[in-house]
């Protein structure tokens, strides 16, 4: 886990309340009353830390297969808002999948992150880019024209290789897979800490 230039690094314990939480928030949503009246104590949701203001992924997945993945990049609201918020929309409102279902969620392992502000990466051509990005630790966001995509840095674990990393996410964002080599892409990166349920 990987928390460059954050306010304040999350503990496990924190994290795992976070977990709770994402997961309680579909249940109730899937009104599963029993697994939703499961709730946190208030003093631990009551955290100063869950009231900074963070980007925040919410990420599913069933068998190790990607189910849905939704999140938001800037700081725009609390942590807890946004693992709450993300939790539905990676369940309910991933356009790449259908809703979620109540036995999908019994098989649902669920994973949060928490985001750095981005940075802008100055680059100079496709070679450059592949020296500055650090594989396992920089999440990446490209954008050109309208066009814009990010992978978090867990992507890496599937595409290790750099190059292969960024025809992906260039492909994603909807541009020709050798774009990146092109040196016109805006570039920024971003680190995050996650956590992940052991199930």
């Amino acid at each position: 886990m990987t928390a460059e230039n954050n306010p304040t690094h999350l503990t496990e314990e924190q994290g795992r309340t976070l977990l709770h939480l994402a997961r309680t928030t579909i249940a109730a949503r899937l009104g599963l009353s029993a697994a939703a009246s499961r709730k946190i104590p208030d003093h631990e949701l009551a955290d100063p830390t869950f009231l900074e203001e963070r980007g925040t992924f919410v990420t599913l997945k069933i068998k190790n297969q990607l189910r849905g993945c939704m999140g938001c990049l800037t700081p725009s609201e609390t942590i807890l808002n946004g693992i709450e918020r993300n939790a539905i929309n990676a369940a309910f409102n991933d356009p790449r999948f259908p809703p979620l279902t109540v036995p999908e969620l019994g098989q649902a392992e669920i994973e949060i992150s928490i985001l750095t502000n981005p940075r802008e990466l100055e680059y100079s051509g496709g070679n450059d880019l592949l020296k500055k990005l650090r594989p396992n630790t920089d999440g990446v966001i490209i954008s050109k024209g309208m066009a814009r995509a990010t992978f978090l840095p867990q992507v890496w674990e599937q595409l290790p290789g750099t190059a292969d990393f960024l025809a992906h996410l260039c492909r994603k964002a909807g541009l020709s897979p050798d774009e990146w080599k092109k040196g016109e892409l805006d570039v920024s990166i971003y680190q995050v800490q996650y956590f992940h349920e052991n199930r």
